[in-house]
């Protein structure tokens, strides 16, 4: 029978959500339902709210997620009743042509649920990200069901389901970050951070923190950073240089993705580095660099798609990691919060009080 749960929705663009009853069916073939146990606010789910995205209201809100499966589909074999899984929003399809070279991380054909979720009166919702995790209870493709030690604290979990993913894999997967490199990470929010301990955690030995907010900036030394820089006092570009002989940092990771942000990244690599694109840039925003420069500077620009990650692989590495101390996963989460604080966790977001806001139910 399905299930008729409390979530939280965006029901129209710029309005505040709400909580409200969500009907979840039963899981169809190759679907999961999972009950969420805790779900990290993110600033995705803003952009859901503020019709950033698509404009396919009513939205399901909340992505960042884990939480144990209580019922599956036919044809699921990977995950069973009473896993303990982390959500994840790109689960591979095993068929399309990226899947087929063997880079499932950059899959072109990835999985969601073919159900619809709704309200009580029918209509349909389009979860955040095909996830839908503001809610007691999702519907989600089995593939996006990710098993991982139970013995991690599901407030800590979720995060590996966006944000820390993605900012450590900007470091390690898509900008290779290795023993000695030096790093810039310019903006220090959740992204921001995760990037620096992923830099920290591959052997990196200069690690620049760049930011406008002097917290932000004390909290990135406490992930790894050796060298902060408020770029409302300084510039960048040159302090970063300053900070690495004249030359440059090896890999730098813009994890604002605005036209600013990034053009300081490309100025403020070394020759032949790397510039590492994990901030989401809006549909409206354009960029104008010298052809000279991007020719004679060499190296590589790289965007990163969810930190490059393959969620089977690295959703358990980084638990394990985390379990033995050797990660600090559990140091992003702020404060947590019901699925009433949802619209305020937001605010506290904008206002940069919090890395993570995590809801908990």
């Amino acid at each position: 029978m399905p299930s008729t749960v409390k979530g939280v929705i965006a029901r129209a663009k710029d309005a505040p959500v709400e909580l409200v009853d969500v009907v979840v069916p039963d899981p169809g073939p190759f679907e999961a339902v999972v009950d969420v146990q805790a779900c990290g606010v993110c600033h995705t789910d803003v952009h859901y709210r503020d019709g950033g995205i698509t404009d396919d209201f009513p939205f399901l809100l909340g992505h960042e997620a884990a939480g144990t499966v209580s019922a599956v589909g036919e044809g699921v074999t990977d995950v069973a009743v009473g896993d303990f899984v982390v959500l994840n929003w790109r689960a591979v399809c095993g068929h399309c042509r990226a899947c087929r070279r063997g880079r499932p991380w950059y899959c072109f054909d990835t999985h969601n649920a073919s159900q619809p979720m709704t309200l009580v009166d029918g209509t349909p919702l389009t979860p955040a990200l095909g996830i839908g995790a503001f809610a007691e209870k999702t519907l989600v493709h089995a593939g996006q069901c990710t098993k991982v030690d139970p013995a991690l604290p599901a407030t800590a979990a979720g995060l590996l389901g966006c944000g820390i993913m993605a900012g450590f894999g900007a470091a390690v997967n898509t900008g290779g970050v290795t023993r000695g490199d030096s790093v810039a990470v310019i903006g220090c929010g959740g992204v921001g951070d995760a990037a620096i301990a992923g830099a920290a955690l591959a052997g990196a030995t200069t690690i620049i923190a760049v930011d406008l907010d002097d917290r932000k900036l004390e909290l990135a030394r406490s992930f790894g950073a050796t060298h902060t820089v408020n770029s409302r006092s300084a510039d960048p570009v040159e302090a970063v240089r300053a900070l690495t002989g004249g030359h440059g940092a090896d890999v730098v990771i813009d994890a604002v993705g605005r036209p600013q942000t990034y053009e300081q990244a490309f100025n403020a690599r070394d020759l032949a580095g790397t510039v590492v694109l994990v901030g989401v840039p809006t549909p409206d925003m354009q960029i104008t660099l010298p052809l000279l420069d991007v020719f004679g500077r060499g190296g590589a620009l790289r965007s990163s798609w969810y930190g490059d990650c393959l969620p089977s692989r690295d959703f358990p590495m980084l638990a394990a990691l985390s379990l033995q101390g050797r990660f600090p996963l559990e140091d992003f989460v702020t404060e947590t919060t019901g699925l009433d604080g949802v619209e305020d966790a937001f605010a506290k977001m904008a206002r940069g009080e919090v890395l993570r806001s995590v809801v908990v139910l």
